[in-house]
């Protein structure tokens, strides 16, 4: 809360239950919460999925299914929300409180510009003509920083980037600049530096109109960054509530030592050849960081390009220009970069998924470019590929033991005893509880459904793994040990991989080399060290700065230092 001195709450949650009616029963997801917010606070709620953080928020601006029963008592203002008709809370919801949601492209709707979704929530809670609420759309998009806002206001969600998507929902939010705005989890899976922009912005909001922000996250770095209060939620319940830097400095609860524990940071994995000590207990990675030519070869690829044709006699849009890269057995290589840097074209080349336009990819010495479908299965036996959403990569109609099997019965590698046999194997090796086998994809948790995609990509032992996001909507604590499990397994295969990720800290603790993608072009690549530690191109350097560090004290200094680095370059 900058400066603010606390008076009148913006709201208030006093004692709230909530449950919910299921055909299994009774799930209580909110059990006697508490907890409030000023004007000009940002309260952050953090807690592993389930804790009830954001059935407690959208308890507060009326957005529980009807299966919810809620007791308790949450005021907005002078409004008490549990009390309140529908017909009130859609009078109330933009005007006195707002919510910012975590997936844009799912909340805004593809069918109407995003001009129009703006003008119909000024125009639901002002007396704005059409003529005016366009134009105040524009000052909107241009508050948010959305680049040309003249021109961008006719746009469909489509055609804009998800930061620029989560922008316009943030210019939605503030539309009628409310008094409190719930912000969940605004900036999972956006790049470090369109994040930086995105909480900057969200900073900029609080201090220019004063509302009230609750903020709902698992990035503990986005905490440090931007919070002023913190509220630790497990299970229900509230664990501990602290002044940021309280609870940053000394956690009181155990769990919320355990979390911060949990979370990746940069300089975690730090590089073994620094020091002449053996570390046994080192990343797989560690060992041949910087050395991948002391192993044998799995992945190359040599000048790779990939080309997308335009529409409507527009020039074709190249992806990927002129990539090279190797990966050893036993090495991973972490792919890193902005969102349309090609990250995710490389690896879908690599696995077959994706034609190159010229280039060769070799795996253990194979050309894969120009081979049929027919030629490229075989090929695929050696390949293992973990998606970044298991939830709709795992086949809902099967099992998960019939997921895992998949592999083994399309490439007809085992049947029976020796496909079950196997299958079980997998499942105890990446900790799956007893009983997962039998169950289906939705009926495991999050983390539980990437470990199963993890088994799913290994089942058929890979010489190769591509990774791509597979760790970004997970919790800290699940996290860790998915990245854990991630070590121990490749240790145990000793498959090479490539891991692609926006999140420089998780690629810090699992690669030994990394490479930096810009519009498609290698910018800089060498060891963890070197790339993290060391980077020597501008683009690096603002990548890696660009990182929020779970450190309230660091991540301030980091900000200011950054802002007084952006002012220099800009002035005169």
């Amino acid at each position: 809360m900058s400066e603010a001195v606390k008076g009148a709450t913006a709201l208030s949650i006093e004692s709230l239950s909530v449950t919910f009616a299921t055909d299994a029963g009774t799930v209580n997801a909110v059990d006697d919460v508490s907890y409030e917010v000023y004007p000009g606070e940002v309260l952050a709620i953090v807690g592993e999925s389930g804790s009830g953080k954001s059935v407690s928020s959208r308890t507060a601006i009326g957005l529980l299914p009807k299966t919810a029963r809620v007791r308790g008592l949450v005021t907005v203002g002078s409004h008490t929300i549990t009390s309140m008709s529908e017909k009130q809370l859609t009078a109330l919801r933009g005007g006195e409180i707002s919510m910012v949601f975590q997936e844009p492209g799912s909340a805004l709707d593809p069918l109407f510009t995003v001009g129009f979704q703006i003008c119909e929530a000024l125009r639901a809670h002002t007396k704005l003509s059409r003529k005016s609420a366009k134009t105040r759309a524009v000052e909107l998009l241009r508050m948010v920083g959305l680049p040309d806002p003249e021109h961008r206001v006719n746009f469909y969600p489509h055609q804009l980037s998800g930061g620029q998507k989560q922008r316009v929902m943030i210019a939605i939010a503030i539309a009628c600049e409310p008094k409190v705005i719930i912000a969940d989890e605004p900036t999972t899976a956006l790049d470090v530096t369109v994040q930086a922009e995105i909480l900057e912005l969200l900073r900029d909001l609080r201090d220019r109109i004063g509302s009230a922000i609750v903020l709902i996250t698992h990035n503990m770095g986005v905490v440090a960054d931007l919070a002023d209060r913190v509220v630790v939620m497990r299970d229900g319940h509230v664990v501990e509530t602290a002044p940021v830097h309280d609870l940053f400095a000394a956690p009181r609860e155990q769990y919320t030592r355990d979390l911060l524990a949990a979370v990746p940071h940069l300089g975690a994995g730090l590089d073994t050849a620094s020091s002449d000590a053996p570390q046994e207990d080192s990343l797989p990675t560690a060992a041949t960081a910087g050395e991948p030519a002391t192993a044998e070869t799995v992945l190359e690829v040599v000048d790779l390009v990939v080309e997308f044709a335009g529409a409507l006699g527009r020039s074709s849009f190249r992806a990927v220009d002129s990539v090279s890269l190797t990966i050893a057995r036993g090495e991973t290589l972490g792919l890193v970069g902005e969102s349309g840097s090609g990250k995710t074209t490389i690896g879908r080349c690599v696995a077959g998924l994706q034609r190159a336009s010229s280039g060769i990819v070799r795996i253990e010495g194979q050309d894969l470019t120009g081979l049929s479908e027919r030629k490229l299965r075989p090929v695929r036996k050696r390949l293992g590929f973990v998606f970044q959403d298991p939830a709709t990569s795992l086949n809902p109609r099967l099992t998960v033991g019939q997921c895992v099997a998949e592999p083994l019965v399309v490439h007809r590698a085992a049947n029976g005893e020796a496909l079950r046999s196997r299958v079980r194997s997998l499942l105890d090796a990446v900790q799956l509880p007893a009983g997962a086998e039998d169950r289906y994809p939705h009926e495991l948790s999050g983390g539980q459904r990437q470990r199963a995609s993890l088994a799913r990509a290994l089942v058929l032992n890979p010489d190769l793994l591509i990774a791509d996001e597979p760790t970004s909507a997970l919790d800290v604590s699940v996290q860790a040990t998915v990245l854990e499990l991630f070590a121990d397994l490749q240790r145990e295969f000793g498959w090479a991989c490539l891991f692609i990720s926006h999140d420089l800290a998780v690629v810090d603790q699992l690669a030994g080399r990394i490479m930096v993608l810009r519009n498609g072009s290698v910018v800089e690549q060498g060891t963890r060290d070197e790339i993290l530690r060391h980077p020597e191109q501008e683009y690096t350097q603002r990548l890696v700065a660009a990182v929020p560090v779970p450190d309230p004290v660091e991540q301030r200094r980091r900000r200011e230092a950054s802002a007084a680095l952006f002012a220099a370059d800009h002035s005169g």
